[in-house]
């Protein structure tokens, strides 16, 4: 059975910084593209950042340059460094593979403030 598990989020005020990580279980998780995404009050989930079984990396233009994505195959852990936080941030943040292959896990919350 997969799980996914997210955490570190909270409440960080504009420009700053937060790191979220990801952990899953039940799956052979270094043969998967894993990605982030969000979803903010009303609005649909966006895929923000995805990295390849080797660690290639893409982002949504919304993010580039403030998000950092990284993954350890070894803890099976996917990692989402976030700075430069903007109130536009402000969402559920899930990891899933870019096809939402497995079941959404809880999310971590991230509330960016002005």
């Amino acid at each position: 059975q997969v799980q996914l598990v997210e955490s570190g989020g909270g409440l960080v005020q504009a420009g700053g910084s937060l790191s979220l990580s990801c952990a899953a279980s039940g799956l052979p998780f270094s043969r998967y593209v894993m990605a982030w995404y969000r979803q903010a009050p009303g609005k649909p989930r966006e895929l923000v950042a995805s990295i390849s079984q080797g660690g290639s990396a893409n982002y949504a233009d919304s993010v580039k340059g403030r998000f950092t994505i990284s993954r350890d195959n070894a803890k099976n852990t996917v990692l989402l460094q976030m700075n430069s936080l903007k109130p536009e941030d402000t969402a559920i943040y899930n990891c899933n593979t870019p096809w939402a292959t497995f079941p959404w896990g809880q999310g971590t919350q991230v509330t960016v403030s002005s």
